[in-house]
């Protein structure tokens, strides 16, 4: 277990939350950053737990916060989406043996007196009996093709050894996640807290035609980069292109009607997507909450072989709400699309952290 330097005495004055989200492209990072914020306005300390990307994403947001590098999944995608379940599969014994290493890493740390709470988001071994320990997911329910029934079923069990799920959604019928986070088969108790999202609406000028956002793990996301590049270079559109790619250096280049970022922190990016006319994206959930909360017109192109993705793009389709393509149907005129479609305007909430927080103090 690596972490930073740090004595943990001065940190008993208040109580210390793990927070660790776990390493599957940024969004489960980026939607624990409001909650970070909320802990740290409401008096608690906040041990950052995560590894790779994820982890240096919050430790930029945060430099103020220790960490301790979790074990890692080592989640990759196939170049051909269909391949993505089989590979999972193959993965699964290392899976398993780091979720048993991060077992030890929070008996270790509970054992310690280091931490008295647990926020885990989506990491399978992060909990402990001794301690409050919460589950974030929009996924009650995870969709893998012919066999979600047991995917779900499997997810739910370890959801219920918890003492809170959280659900990052509305529970009424106009919501964000769909069947995925709404289910009416699971024994135990949920708390739907509202979408998540570190970001607000701005009235700024608009300085680009079209914000590309990339994310996700590799292959895929790379493959995305070369399709943008193909479809937006040269064009009339003057784009703002942000890779995904959180290094310590932070670069900018500029290629004919293209500049190209590799990362920007939370509040960089919401001028951004808020001095942007359009953003062209993943369909991944925190992307989704993210928009919606700064009521953004969208195109999205769901990972290959990504079921969740694929599911969410075709429901918000469906309803008229944001317009979708598989990645090598995308071209310069489906942006002509978006205007026929209502966009995410309706999905405004407030969190009531101080609420969800009376967990640590045991009411």
């Amino acid at each position: 277990m690596k972490s930073s330097n740090y004595r943990f005495k001065h940190l008993k004055q208040k109580k210390t939350i793990l927070v660790a989200p776990l390493h599957w492209g940024l969004g489960h990072a980026t939607r624990c950053i409001p909650i970070i914020t909320e802990l740290l306005r409401n008096d608690y300390n906040v041990l950052l737990g995560s590894d790779g990307a994820p982890l240096l994403l919050l430790r930029k947001e945060f430099p103020q916060l220790e960490y301790i590098e979790l074990p890692s999944y080592n989640i990759t995608y196939p170049k051909k989406g269909e391949f993505f379940k089989l590979k999972l599969f193959l993965k699964l014994p290392e899976i398993k043996k780091a979720i048993s290493e991060e077992k030890k890493v929070i008996k270790e740390l509970v054992a310690q007196g280091r931490i008295d709470g647990i926020i885990s988001d989506n990491r399978l071994g992060v909990r402990s009996k001794k301690v409050p320990s919460v589950f974030i997911t929009h996924q009650l329910n995870v969709l893998s093709g012919n066999t979600s029934f047991f995917s779900s079923k499997m997810h739910q069990k370890i959801i219920s050894k918890y003492d809170a799920c959280w659900v990052p959604d509305v529970e009424g019928a106009i919501n964000l996640s769909g069947k995925l986070g709404h289910s009416k088969k699971v024994k135990f108790p949920i708390t739907y807290i509202g979408p998540l999202s570190r970001m607000s609406k701005k009235e700024l000028s608009k300085k680009y035609d079209v914000l590309v956002l990339l994310s996700g793990p590799e292959p895929q996301r790379t493959m995305l980069e070369v399709k943008m590049m193909e479809v937006f270079l040269n064009s009339d559109k003057k784009v703002l292109l942000v890779r995904g790619i959180v290094e310590e250096r932070e670069e900018k280049l500029q290629n004919r009607n293209i500049t190209i970022l590799n990362f920007l922190q939370s509040k960089e990016l919401e001028n951004a997507i808020n001095e942007s006319v359009v953003v062209v994206s993943r369909s991944g959930y925190t992307t989704i909450m993210d928009l919606a909360a700064l009521e953004k017109d969208a195109y999205f192109i769901p990972t290959p072989g990504q079921f969740e993705q694929k599911y969410l793009a075709k429901e918000l389709k469906a309803r008229g709400i944001v317009p979708s393509c598989k990645q090598h149907e995308f071209t310069l005129e489906k942006l002509k699309e978006i205007p026929l479609y209502k966009g995410l305007k309706e999905f405004t909430y407030e969190v009531n952290f101080k609420k969800l927080f009376a967990l640590f103090e045991g009411k």
